[in-house]
């Protein structure tokens, strides 16, 4: 049964490697751990967790996703710029709602690493980012 769960850990792994533009993906300084994608009641549409972690200073540039965000920090100090709203740090334990398509970056603004969990309620086979223009 471990071999089936690590096989299936490494295909979301690879498929999550495409699903996000090579800009924000391959980061330096920014890693995403899919934990799960699971379909939902609504058709077309998916739930996808990802635990998200910030070198220090690092910024994930203006972005948005083809559906919701709800992030939940888990350690650091993390600065969500959302468009059209005033810039916003949360620290470990702060929640955030990101609705659809709403452009946004994040910047790691503590002396240490920061992550967060974040749960998407998006489109089915849309990339996951997308880059802002």
């Amino acid at each position: 049964m471990g071999t089936i769960h690590g096989m299936a850990a490494a295909c979301l792994a690879f498929g999550a490697a495409f699903a996000a533009p090579a800009t924000l993906a391959q980061q330096s300084g920014i890693t995403r751990d899919d934990l799960q994608r699971n379909d939902l009641s609504v058709p077309g549409r998916q739930a996808v967790q990802v635990l998200v972690s910030f070198a220090p200073g690092v910024v994930a540039p203006n972005h948005h996703h083809p559906g919701e965000e709800i992030v939940y920090v888990m350690e650091g100090s993390l600065e969500y710029r959302l468009e059209g709203r005033p810039p916003a740090t949360l620290k470990a334990g702060d929640v955030l709602f990101i609705p659809y398509g709403i452009n946004h970056e994040v910047e790691n603004v503590g002396s240490g690493k920061a992550s967060e969990l974040a749960t998407y309620i998006v489109e089915k086979a849309k990339p996951l980012v997308v880059p802002a223009k």
